[in-house]
């Protein structure tokens, strides 16, 4: 499957913020994506993009929205288009159905539970058969989750230290209050379905809804 594979800072530098990308790594100093970068070097990457600096329209507001969130989540644009139809059949509001269903990808909980520094590393991890859903192996990155699904990590002797290592890493990152994660057994249960105020991304997801109800 499609996927970006080019340098992930150029995105945040894009979309003017961090977009910890790169996990723990843009907690960290060598970060080169701080305020001040930001402002003097502009939001746009490249050599020119102070020149092409000019003011945000209402639709560019909600193109930029809209491009955060496809990046943060690592899924490009027919994919992203595709929850959004499927958050419209949803009952309820089209923005949080939209955020739910994103939070629910199977590489997105494995993140969320510490088993990936970033996204892309748990999407990695997803695709090397390493992940357990109800005992079942599933090697797809945007499987969609449910309710009382326990999410497991493949356990061998290998992989056990692989893991160990990570959570070395991500130990100091926040289980979202919706999962039960046992790390000694690297495994993690879905408790609920996440309400908006349980998604800690800063997004604005009445944009992009606007946007795509044009």
């Amino acid at each position: 499957m499609a996927r970006y594979t080019g340098p992930v800072c150029r995105l945040c530098r894009r979309e003017g913020e961090k977009l910890f990308l790169k996990g723990e790594k843009c907690n960290k100093s060598i970060c080169p994506i701080t305020v001040r970068t930001l402002k003097k070097r502009g939001l746009q990457p490249g050599q020119h993009a102070d020149a092409r600096r000019r003011q945000m329209s209402e639709y560019g507001l909600q193109l930029r929205e809209k491009q955060k969130a496809k990046r943060i989540y690592g899924v490009l644009e027919t994919q992203f288009r595709n929850y959004y139809e499927e958050a419209a059949r949803i009952k309820g509001v089209k923005g949080e159905n939209l955020l739910r269903l994103l939070e629910l990808r199977l590489d997105n909980i494995v993140f969320r539970l510490g088993y990936g520094r970033s996204r892309s590393e748990a999407r990695q991890v997803v695709r090397h058969n390493l992940i357990r859903v109800n005992g079942k192996k599933i090697n797809i990155p945007s499987y969609k989750c449910k309710k009382g699904d326990v999410i497991e990590v493949k356990t061998n002797a290998l992989d056990y230290q692989r893991f160990k290592d990570v959570l070395d890493v991500t130990s100091g990152r926040t289980v979202p209050a919706w999962l039960d994660a046992n790390h000694d057994k690297l495994s993690g249960t879905i408790l609920q379905i996440p309400s908006r105020d349980q998604i800690d991304i800063q997004i604005h997801e009445t944009l992009i809804v606007e946007l795509y109800s044009k």
